[in-house]
């Protein structure tokens, strides 16, 4: 049985994502015209919602995984191994950028859809550095299986190849001895 994993760092969420989030649903309804009329409820009950749902942000990198944690009314938990993490994007918009905000998308091996990810983590603070750490900590992941996965199948793969080998050869001879006749 494998050790429990480790907390290596928890990422911190910049408090500008309320802020960034509200925005953003006004914009939203500005642009589709036909919301215009509900701004003023999105700012009432967003703020709201928003104060909370920034209370539940978790996202921890742990020695073999990436947890990740956010929902108030509907909950989502995520964990992805690190083993499966393909590449670690950034990125900025204008408005994330006027919030100094910026967006960490994690895309992993059985990603289904061209341009999508699998998790979007926006506000980290000190993004680049949490990225490098991922990255870090899947190489030693990666390493790690690799050599470990090497060293432990070498020998019945090897056996398993001269079975396949010998039974070629058997049928070989058979075929060979069948022609013959």
């Amino acid at each position: 049985m494998s050790p429990k994993a480790t907390i290596l760092r928890k990422a911190e969420f910049n408090p500008k994502i309320k802020t960034y989030i509200l925005w953003y649903g006004v914009l939203l309804c500005t642009f589709s015209v036909v919301l215009i009329p509900l701004i003023p409820l999105w700012l009432l009950f967003a703020s709201i919602y928003l104060n909370r749902y920034f209370e539940r942000l978790e996202c921890e990198l742990t020695t073999r995984s990436l947890r990740f944690k956010k929902g108030y009314i509907f909950q989502t938990e995520r964990t992805i191994p690190l083993d499966k993490i393909q590449d670690l994007t950034f990125k900025e918009g204008p408005l994330l950028k006027y919030f100094g905000l910026s967006v960490l998308k994690i895309e992993t091996a059985g990603n289904t859809g061209q341009g999508t990810s699998d998790l979007s983590l926006i506000g980290i603070i000190d993004a680049s550095e949490f990225r490098s750490m991922v990255f870090e900590q899947r190489d030693k992941v990666t390493d790690n299986t690799a050599s470990t996965s090497s060293s432990e199948n070498t020998d019945p793969g090897i056996e398993i190849l001269k079975d396949i080998r010998d039974t070629l050869a058997r049928i070989e001879v058979k075929l060979s001895s069948n022609t013959d006749q």
